[in-house]
């Protein structure tokens, strides 16, 4: 599905891959736009939402099990798109793990293997994992207002089995920006 990407770089420098991690409409694309913009770099955008609303507009479906390997090769298409214009550090606007998470709570613990599979080959430096203190927006593909705290605790379990590096955001926009742009700093400066 994917050639191995882990030692990507620009100018012979390790990127620093930052996900924004977590349950719909907790404003993990206007973090990861407005992060991309203030470190001068790029981000990657979330294809599944991509790929379904498309999906949805003509066709007004869902998503199927038979949609997960497209989505998930978008996702590290536009990953490795990502990768190949940033500058230092990227952001991901959710990844391949999330859409392991994902896949396995609509279809009862269950998920592509070829996915499982890149989910846990695939290496990123840093996790930022939303919490769900923001107004929920619904739309056309959102479909989970009252689990959000059941979402939550998904993507926390998530990565505490894994046990990847992680850091929960809280907060209005601004402190959101503020706490994670510190943090991110300290990560290029150790990186």
């Amino acid at each position: 599905m994917e050639k191995n990407h882990q030692q990507s770089t620009t100018s012979g420098k390790k990127l620093l891959k930052i996900v924004l991690f977590g349950p719909e409409s907790t404003g993990k694309t206007t973090l990861a736009e407005a992060l991309a913009a203030h470190f001068n770099t790029s981000w990657s955008p979330e294809y599944m939402r991509e790929y379904l609303q498309k999906k949805w507009d003509i066709h007004k479906e869902g998503c199927t099990w038979e949609d997960l390997i497209p989505i998930a090769k978008g996702q590290l298409e536009n990953e490795a798109y990502a990768e190949k214009n940033a500058d230092r550090l990227v952001f991901y606007d959710t990844n391949i793990l999330e859409l392991k998470v994902y896949a396995e709570i609509y279809y009862n613990g269950n998920c592509p293997e070829e996915i499982k599979q890149q989910a846990l080959k695939k290496h990123y430096d840093f996790y930022f994992l939303l919490y769900i203190d923001t107004p929920w927006e619904a739309d056309d593909l959102r479909d989970k207002p009252h689990e959000r705290e059941m979402m939550f605790q998904r993507f926390k379990n998530e990565l505490d089995t894994l046990k990847l590096p992680y850091q929960i955001i809280k907060g209005t926009f601004p402190e959101r920006i503020k706490t994670v742009t510190e943090k991110v700093e300290k990560l290029v400066n150790l990186h």
